[in-house]
């Protein structure tokens, strides 16, 4: 078997649908606290005890009754509010126009079955993943109301986040967010490895728990996640290689400055650095394409040799000092718009592995999901 393969998850079949669940919650001062991950660490199978001792102690609470969370949170000067369900993944898409989550990233089957087992062992969704769209104006008038009322939490964690959380419990409430979220079409912005192990679970044990994964679906309209760059260090290519793979493609390259080479960063622009030369590379983008499908699928394909490892770094300063140490090639990236990537998930393509960084991410402790209470 190839682990290294990347295959598209199945598609789920519509209406979207969010169940009510009893959020568990870690005390405000372990969420954002790096040692809480030893809660969720090996052996899986002892994280549910692991969770059970922390309630004991007062640093885990479960709310009595469940609900579909409105859940805002603010960091770095970002404002996001998304709802929080168990995401209905019952049921599989047999004709495009069922489908109702769309990846944009292809996925590796080894990583979803591991992660599978851990939830399967941990019995919980320690997280939710994070889902966009654009919200059907009657579910904004619903949420209008929810916040002209009190938050059932509200604090700041360790890492600094601001929370405010309201529990969704009424059920016309619930019942008429589920009918405006019928329609919608969701993008999957952050956990698509995540996603294929709900399906896995759910292929596995269908009909119970399983038949939900936790999930966060944010309005795009209304409170926008950041859509940042991920930059690229190929180790083994050399920065002449790299520059005749880019003629070929008949891209434009300037030998640039540093700063002047970094201010050229555009939808079109890439910019490729061994640290001593900078190059300004103009891509020809076909209609409907991103630059880092020209990258991944046009430029990278013709090096003489491919690269022994691509990294991934979310600023420019990372990737930069990573190419320093590894000898290796920075290729910075410009942001991709989120427009783009719609239509070319609406396009049946794949994007190239981390095309996206959707930001800031809720802290991982806000609310989890027991797959013991069914």
């Amino acid at each position: 078997m190839d682990d290294s393969r990347v295959v598209t998850p199945p598609y789920v079949a519509g209406p979207l649908r969010l169940a009510p669940f009893r959020g568990l919650m870690l005390a405000p001062g372990r969420i954002g606290d790096p040692a809480s991950a030893r809660a969720f660490a090996r052996p899986y199978r002892d994280v549910a005890a692991r969770l059970t001792a922390w309630e004991r102690r007062g640093q885990l609470h479960q709310d009595d009754a469940a609900a579909v969370y409105l859940h805002e949170y603010t960091s770095g000067g970002i404002t996001v509010r998304g709802l929080v369900g168990a995401l209905d993944i019952s049921r599989r898409a047999v004709h495009r126009a069922d489908r109702v989550v769309f990846p944009h990233e292809g996925v590796h089957p080894v990583q979803a079955d591991e992660l599978a087992e851990r939830m399967a062992e941990m019995q919980m969704n320690p997280a939710p993943i994070l889902l966009v769209h654009r919200g059907p104006a009657s579910v904004r008038l619903l949420l209008q109301g929810v916040l002209a009322g009190a938050p059932d939490h509200q604090f700041t964690d360790r890492a600094g986040q601001r929370h405010r959380l309201w529990a969704i419990t009424d059920p016309d409430v619930l019942a008429a967010l589920n009918a405006g979220l019928a329609d919608s079409r969701a993008l999957i912005a952050d956990g698509h490895h995540r996603y294929a192990a709900y399906l896995r679970l759910q292929q596995l044990h269908p009909g119970g728990s399983h038949d939900r994964g936790l999930a966060m679906l944010v309005d795009q309209d209304e409170t926008p996640l950041f859509l940042g760059a991920i930059h690229r260090v190929l180790v083994g290519p050399t920065l002449a290689e790299l520059r005749t793979a880019a003629e070929g493609t008949g891209a434009e390259l300037h030998e640039l400055a540093e700063g002047a080479a970094v201010a050229a960063l555009g939808p079109d622009v890439l910019v490729a650095t061994d640290g001593i030369t900078w190059l300004a590379i103009r891509l020809d983008v076909p209609e409907g394409r991103a630059a880092v499908e020209v990258l991944h699928g046009d430029i990278v394909p013709g090096l003489p040799r491919a690269p022994e490892r691509v990294g991934y770094h979310h600023s420019v300063d990372e990737a930069l000092a990573h190419a320093s140490r590894s000898q290796a090639v920075a290729v910075l990236m410009p942001a991709p718009d989120f427009d783009l990537v719609l239509r070319i998930v609406a396009a049946d393509r794949l994007m190239p592995e981390k095309a996206t960084s959707f930001q800031p991410k809720p802290s991982v402790g806000v609310l989890i999901r027991s797959l013991l209470d069914g």
